[in-house]
């Protein structure tokens, strides 16, 4: 998941010394479909990209995924959107023009790019390959970057990005499906590794929620060796947890038998909900020194009980995407062990049809936009 809106406010401010430079020259043609006010509809949008400079790669995108935080910036949900926005921090494409100091990308090579498009690069968090906490992060959309020009994100045809934000796609692993491992893969692979689940197999663990990032926290759970069981309030998920997705087990929240049933059974569980909910019956599911980690962002307060807490020395955590090392780590992973999203192709003329979709979570699993096809009929 992204930043919370509060933080997000303090970024679009112009003011950034710590990586203040010359504003570059603007000589890049992009096509973007951008959101003009709050009815969050997207249209088409001519704008510039910057030059490419020493540091730089500019990559022509080939789909990107579409997450629902993407309607809330669209329809200024949060109260901090600059318009016009162009969404989208789930990017895979092309390499097309490489900068003089770049070494480690070649034209022609297959890369991603997810939420993080600039950092300090000198603070502790920077130098600790924790950048994505820097208190100067920029995010690649719906903020200003340290050159003074607003970020445009992936709903768009090119996009020039520092190379130290961008990573490797492995040859195995279709373009279309890897693009929402740059955010929804990558929340829920760091939360699990913060949670030192990578080291440990045969845990019990549990998936609250079963949407885009819900699903990819069973994937992974699968491939570290956990037992994993689904927690929704919708039955109807039970046979897409099981026979989808491999599931373990599944419990009905609403189903105040079955949670009962597996009081301090668990070992992890990882919630992606990003409605207003309780923490407390999910509590009374860990066993002793169980750890909840917390990675979707409701607008309204969590409530945190502290009776299961101090009674089983429990542990609530959060975590908010990942660092580029980990975004690469887990892209080798992936593909090692073919882990991918699943995906619903979106032409660009069905795009708002998606956002409408995406408002009423009418999607299994993620949105991707297909700006490939696109590219290509615009050239016949």
């Amino acid at each position: 998941m992204p930043l919370s809106p509060s933080i997000l406010k303090s970024l679009t401010s112009p003011t950034i010394s710590p990586m203040a430079k010359s504003t570059p020259k603007l000589t890049q043609s992009a096509l973007g479909w951008a959101a003009h006010d709050s009815s969050g509809k997207l249209t088409p949008f001519i704008f510039k990209r910057r030059e490419n400079g020493v540091e730089d790669v500019t990559i022509k995108i080939l789909y990107c995924g579409m997450c629902r935080t993407d309607v809330h910036f669209a329809k200024n949900d949060w109260g901090n959107t600059t318009y016009p926005i162009v969404p989208g921090y789930e990017i895979s494409g092309i390499v097309i023009k490489v900068g003089s100091n770049v070494s480690k990308f070649k034209v022609g090579e297959r890369v991603g790019v997810g939420y993080v498009a600039a950092t300090c690069l000198d603070c502790e968090l920077c130098n600790s390959f924790q950048e994505n906490y820097c208190d100067q992060m920029r995010p690649v959309y719906n903020s200003i970057h340290w050159d003074d020009t607003p970020t445009y994100g992936g709903y768009s045809t090119i996009m020039v990005a520092d190379h130290r934000y961008v990573v490797h796609i492995p040859e195995s692993l279709p373009m279309d499906r890897a693009a929402p491992l740059m955010g929804a893969g990558l929340t829920v692979y760091t939360a699990m590794k913060n949670s030192n689940l990578f080291e440990s197999p045969g845990k019990h663990m549990a998936v609250i929620g079963l949407g885009g990032v819900g699903h990819m926290a069973i994937k992974f759970g699968k491939a570290f060796g956990h037992h994993v069981t689904v927690i929704s309030t919708s039955p109807s998920k039970e046979k897409d947890a099981k026979d989808k997705l491999d599931a373990d087990g599944f419990v009905l929240s609403t189903d105040l038998k079955q949670m009962q049933r597996n009081r301090r059974s668990l070992d992890f569980i990882i919630d992606t909900v990003s409605a207003k909910h309780s923490l407390g019956p999910y509590l009374e599911l860990l066993k002793v020194n169980g750890t909840i980690s917390i990675v979707g962002e409701p607008a309204q307060p969590i409530e945190v009980p502290a009776t299961p807490l101090i009674y089983g020395k429990k542990v609530v955590r959060g975590s908010i995407i990942g660092s580029v090392k980990e975004l690469q780590e887990m892209m080798i992973f992936c593909g090692k062990h073919n882990i991918l999203c699943e995906i619903e192709l979106v032409s660009i003329d069905k795009i708002n049809e998606a956002f409408d979709r995406l408002s009423k979570n009418d999607v299994k699993f993620r949105f991707v936009l297909n700006v490939a096809a696109h590219q290509y009929s615009s050239r016949l």
